[in-house]
């Protein structure tokens, strides 16, 4: 699942260290995380750079993580685009996330528990079907990458299945752009309502025949409309 990130060497002030980033070779202190932490951060970040105000986009834990950011500091938010993200973690995406954890522990690598169990949850049948190339250079990429230890990607995890927001929704006042997979089960369109009925300026889009990844599945579609969605909310400029 991805995260809001930021992979720079300059630390911010104590207690504000990168623990949003789980890859890669940022610090990953000890301790217990949550998704609201993790927006504390971003937070922290955009103000040891300078950053005043800008657009923020978050895939699955990165819109769970940017949810947070626009609720407890909506004066740095331009725009709010939420993909595949969710309130507050059910039953059944704790049961898939602790999967997850077993998968990971069992093979004692984060990059291979990706590709073997993520994948499948994140991209549809068709696609594997259809693209088996292009599954093999997802799957490169991910092997290619600093592999994430995996005692980060268990805080990452538990910071996922602890995630509620549910109560801060109605605090969000940036334009938001909300989209699901139709296909996906994971964070499905059993969340849709919910978020758009309590984030005020917010609208809805549904990326057909796709699961947990449009962005993967269907990129050319995805780019199109969440750029178009920023465009609209440029407004004045931001850092």
């Amino acid at each position: 699942m991805s995260s809001i990130k930021r992979d720079v060497k300059k630390k911010a002030p104590p207690r504000q260290e990168d623990r949003s980033c789980f890859s890669g070779e940022t610090d990953k202190p000890e301790g217990a995380y949550s998704t609201e932490l993790l927006a504390d951060d971003v937070a922290a970040f955009m103000q040891a750079r300078g950053i005043q105000k800008a657009h923020i986009s978050g895939l699955s834990l990165g819109a769970a993580t940017g949810m947070w950011v626009a609720a407890k500091y909506p004066e740095k938010v331009q725009s709010l685009s939420l993909h595949s993200g969710w309130p507050k973690t059910d039953l059944f995406l704790k049961t898939v996330i602790e999967g997850f954890q077993v998968v990971a522990n069992a093979l004692e690598s984060v990059p291979q528990m990706v590709i073997r169990a993520i994948f499948p949850w994140c991209l549809t049948p068709e696609l594997y079907a259809a693209k088996p190339d292009y599954i093999q250079s997802l799957a490169d990429f991910v092997l290619s990458r600093p592999a994430q230890p995996l005692a980060a990607f268990i805080q990452q995890s538990n910071a996922v299945i602890a995630h509620d927001v549910e109560a801060q929704l109605g605090r969000i006042t940036a334009p938001t752009q909300i989209t699901f997979g139709r296909y996906d089960l994971a964070t499905s369109t059993r969340f849709a309502d919910r978020m758009n009925g309590s984030i005020r300026h917010s609208e809805l889009l549904i990326f057909e025949g796709c699961a947990h990844a449009p962005i993967y599945e269907k990129v050319e579609e995805f780019n199109q409309k969440t750029l178009r969605f920023l465009q609209r909310h440029a407004g004045a400029r931001a850092a």
